[in-house]
């Protein structure tokens, strides 16, 4: 196992100050290159260090330009830092570089949508999906995206899907109520909504949701 390797072991693990030794090993060993950066970078954005993250995520790319991750990981330490347009340029960079993977479309996807941009969100969490349709999240995304796009019954049929696959996913449950009742489904209005409360009793958008639909049934 290499310093690099050791170094990934031990951030995994949460030890990051091993991590962080193990990872200045490997630039010490060879400066030229550029994955000992990329790994201290990412370290330094999972602990908040945000300016010397992209620090070293900048050295990477000045010794590689075609170093995805790189952009990648600036792509995130930005989108933390709610700098949403400089997130979304990186997150295509990543892509440009052939990053072609459902995490950098569902990170690029989440910058869009903080930015109000909901069409270039929802293709973008689309094609993160159908990259890895086992992701709940861009599925949840994507749904909120069709909602606000007034595509109502197929924001509900992927919300149906996404409580299918995540039985715990309060929010799911109470967009999901939102739809049914736009719907006029009321009864099932009402069964979504309570589940979200039996998920997490303090949700006060699904207890509005569910007075409101008490209301019209009686």
């Amino acid at each position: 196992m290499n310093d690099n390797e050791q170094g990934i072991t031990y951030m995994n693990e949460g030890k990051y100050e091993e991590a962080a030794k193990a990872f200045n090993a490997a630039i010490e060993k060879d400066p030229k290159d550029e994955t000992g950066y990329i790994n201290f970078g990412t370290l330094l954005g999972i602990v908040g260090e945000f300016e010397k993250a992209l620090t070293f995520f900048d050295k990477a790319i000045g010794l590689n330009e075609h170093a995805a991750t790189a952009y990648y990981g600036a792509g995130t330490v930005y989108y933390k830092q709610d700098q949403f347009e400089e997130a979304t340029k990186m997150f295509k960079q990543a892509l440009e570089k052939n990053l072609v993977e459902a995490d950098v479309y569902f990170m690029l996807g989440m910058s869009y949508y903080q930015l109000g941009a909901l069409p270039h969100a929802q293709a973008t969490f689309l094609r993160a999906i159908e990259l890895n349709e086992a992701d709940v999240d861009a599925r949840f995304q994507y749904a909120l995206c069709l909602a606000q796009l007034e595509q109502v019954d197929e924001a509900v049929l992927q919300l149906e899907r996404v409580v299918a696959e995540e039985e715990n996913h309060a929010d799911a449950f109470f967009n999901l109520g939102v739809g049914y009742a736009y719907q006029e489904k009321l009864a099932e209005a009402l069964a979504a909504f309570k589940q979200a409360l039996h998920i997490q009793p303090d949700h006060a958008l699904a207890a509005n949701g569910k007075q409101t639909i008490e209301q019209a049934l009686n």
